[in-house]
């Protein structure tokens, strides 16, 4: 081969080298990008066994309506993610285990049941994993700055029994596990529509919890411990202005970790502690309130989504929008 084809032939491999480089890093850095964009979007814990159990009640099937929502209509920011279910050791150091061991096993029936629904051998299943998800959402949070579940607080349940439709207290959880993470204060911020008096038992007298709880249905009501508030809201037109006010007064608190107990079941069709005059626009409002106070505090927010009933003026459809405030409010929509 002459000196001239063999250089022509040596430039020709070095441009393919050169375009194969360039292919490879420019392949290298969109797999780069993905992987950030994943890494950005805030994960929303959810799984299948969250519904397992057969008691056809809203609050152990909606999680599933959600989900489905968004797999249908997606939120630019959000991705459902898989968790882990709880464990044994990690109920007992929440509640009693001869209580963990009712529900595990059905009996005695009256503890078994004493959350408000008949037992049956799934409810196991359903609220290991719906509490692991408030668990894996607040480990999440503390590393990404926001992170949920498409599970409920459960913030009726006490250490020894359930109550309320509660069966394991998943804030409470959720506030040990943040704790065993590195977090020193957690807020808990309830916005359900009734008061949450089992959180009150399990974490009310915790010096490194502070519990903020805005009802507006008498339900479960308590006396709050000292540093604590709770507020009976009796009128909308007071509803966001209690929030604000509340806001307003832990300007000077720090935090690692604000707890969302996110409920819907405050708007006025809810057939179980639903307000007249709050509407869909007010609890949009609110969980704007909400994630912008926490952003603006650089705050890291692990949020379940709480009560939300459907009933002759909400169905099924009309309740997965509300939730969905919570989910794009998160997101920063």
């Amino acid at each position: 081969m002459d000196r001239r084809r063999r250089a022509l032939l040596l430039l020709g491999l070095g441009a393919a080298a050169a375009l194969g480089a360039g292919w490879w890093l420019r392949r290298a850095r969109s797999a780069e990008r993905s992987r950030a964009r994943l890494a950005a979007s805030l994960p929303v814990f959810y799984s299948e066994d969250y519904v397992g159990a057969a008691t056809a009640f809203d609050t152990t099937r909606k999680a599933r309506w959600v989900a489905e929502s968004l797999l249908a209509e997606p939120i630019p920011g959000l991705r459902l993610s898989p968790n882990a279910p709880v464990s044994v050791a990690e109920l007992e150091r929440v509640h009693d285990p001869a209580y963990v061991s009712a529900v595990r096993t059905g009996e005695p029936r009256a503890l078994a049941e004493s959350n408000g629904f008949a037992w049956d051998p799934e409810l196991w299943t359903m609220v290991r994993a719906s509490n692991g998800g408030a668990v894996a959402a607040a480990r999440a949070a503390l590393r990404s700055g926001c992170a949920g579940a498409l599970a409920s607080g459960l913030h009726h349940a006490r250490r020894g029994h359930g109550a309320g439709f509660c069966t394991f207290n998943g804030l409470a959880l959720a506030a040990l596990a943040a704790f065993d993470a590195g977090a020193r204060r957690v807020l808990v911020f309830d916005l359900d529509a009734h008061c949450g008096g089992g959180t009150h038992e399990l974490l009310g007298r915790n010096p490194a919890v502070r519990i903020l709880d805005i009802a507006v249905d008498a339900f479960d009501r308590y006396q709050p411990a000292p540093g604590n508030t709770l507020d009976l809201v009796e009128r909308a037109g007071d509803y966001l202005s209690t929030l604000q006010s509340r806001l307003g007064g832990l300007a000077d608190e720090a935090f690692d970790l604000c707890l969302y107990n996110a409920g819907m079941d405050a708007h006025e069709h809810s057939p179980v502690g639903g307000l007249a005059g709050i509407d869909a626009n007010l609890l949009a409002r609110r969980e704007a309130m909400v994630f912008d106070w926490c952003r603006a505090r650089g705050l890291p927010v692990a949020f379940v989504l709480a009560g939300g009933y459907i009933g002759p003026g909400l169905d099924q459809d009309g309740l997965v929008a509300l939730h969905r405030l919570t989910l794009h409010a998160a997101a920063g929509g």
